[in-house]
């Protein structure tokens, strides 16, 4: 492991009902948070992050994506996921961005779950008990809304002023009893491209 880590926490709940109707099948959310020493608090503005990017990212990914896993029972199991950040009080938001936003924490969990799409995320700046929300959409197909879905907790005492608290979320399924349709009907209807919806020239 590494020396800043001072916990790994994990959150998982079942949805049984949703508008006053039965979830078939239950939809399980689950999310994994490491909360660490941001390495570069204290040391002023440091304009080359690579060097503990590189020190970090990998096993931060590592350690969240077999946690994650393991909550999950298998890689497959996972439908939907995404990944958040949270600097505290006294970091900067890019310290905290800087971990989540490189292919050598990312990769870990786009493998694990043997997706496509990029991971949705969040980054945001906050005192202990912040909540996290980690904006999950489909692991292929981010234009499949019943996915659009969002993992929410909080940690009572994290993140400390010269933490960050690194996530990741994932869900077994869409929404229950979702009927909203995905983006490519809505294209479809209005004439527009994937790559254009606005049809900006």
């Amino acid at each position: 492991m590494f020396p800043e880590l001072r916990k790994i926490v994990t959150f998982d709940e079942d949805i049984h009902r949703e508008g006053e109707r039965a979830a078939d099948p239950v939809l399980r959310m689950i999310g994994v948070a490491a909360v660490l020493r941001n390495p570069w608090h204290g040391l002023g503005y440091v304009e080359d992050l690579a060097p503990e990017i590189k020190r970090l990212a990998p096993p931060l990914g590592k350690v969240l994506t077999d946690r994650l896993i393991a909550l999950a029972g298998s890689g497959d199991a996972i439908e939907a996921y995404g990944k958040a950040c949270i600097a505290g009080t006294d970091c900067e938001l890019e310290h905290a961005s800087a971990l989540i936003h490189t292919l050598q924490f990312g990769n870990f969990y786009r493998e694990a779950v043997g997706a496509k799409s990029y991971l949705g995320f969040t980054n945001t700046r906050g005192p202990a008990n912040t909540q996290i929300q980690v904006p999950l959409m489909d692991k292929h197909d981010t234009g499949r809304r019943s996915h659009y879905l969002t993992v929410q907790f909080s940690i009572y005492d994290a993140p400390a002023h010269d933490e960050v608290v690194v996530a990741l979320g994932a869900a077994t399924g869409g929404r229950p009893h979702h009927r909203i349709g995905d983006r490519y009907s809505d294209l479809a209807a209005l004439g527009r491209d994937v790559q254009n919806p606005a049809g900006v020239d």
